[in-house]
């Protein structure tokens, strides 16, 4: 199930081969940091999470089997890390600690590229600002399940490796969480 350059790297990894690891980092480094700032606003922050979730797969790697994909592997990993470090400081994970604008997946600047009129950049904003909202209001089973489809592009089966979960849940988590966006959006969207 690993993808040849990651079941050799991880094999190597528990030969010995500390450098193995550090390109397993390397590959992994930025959407670990992105996960990771999906629980945590503060991009520092988000950089300590994904450091111990390193470590703490370091630790791992010898009893890693390979059942799964590595990436998703260490995404649980880094879930349960990023969880466990807002636990610590006595917030929930991820509630309004989520800004989705931290995110490598939100290009800032496609807004320069557009010229709108003010009205519309005005409804942009307030869509956006909606979306936010709504994301940060959804449950974190459902949040994570559409953060790990819509953000990372995982399949519903890594998804359901990832979540510990049938993916019938995670289909069912993903219908509703759409569902959710979709009705706190629909009074701001234009009729089709």
């Amino acid at each position: 199930m690993l993808p040849d350059d990651d079941r050799q790297l991880v094999a190597r990894v528990q030969r010995g081969d500390k450098r193995a690891f550090d390109l397993l980092v390397l590959k992994y480094q930025h959407r670990i940091v992105s996960l990771a700032s999906h629980f945590v606003a503060d991009f520092h922050e988000a950089q300590d999470v994904a450091q111990e979730a390193f470590v703490r797969a370091w630790r791992a790697l010898a009893e890693f089997r390979g059942d799964s994909a590595f990436y998703t592997w260490l995404y649980r990993i880094t879930i349960n890390t990023a969880k466990n470090h807002l636990a610590s400081r006595g917030r929930r994970p991820p509630g309004a600690d989520v800004d989705i604008n931290d995110t490598q997946f939100y290009e800032s600047d496609h807004a320069l590229k557009d010229i709108d009129s003010p009205e519309r950049l005005a409804l942009r904003d307030e869509i956006q600002n909606a979306t936010q909202k709504a994301l940060a209001e959804l449950s974190a089973e459902l949040r994570t399940a559409l953060s790990l489809r819509e953000f990372e592009g995982l399949s519903y089966e890594e998804i359901a490796s990832v979540m510990g979960c049938p993916v019938g849940t995670v289909r069912s988590r993903l219908f509703r969480a759409r569902e959710l966006l979709d009705k706190a959006l629909q009074p701001l969207l234009p009729d089709a």
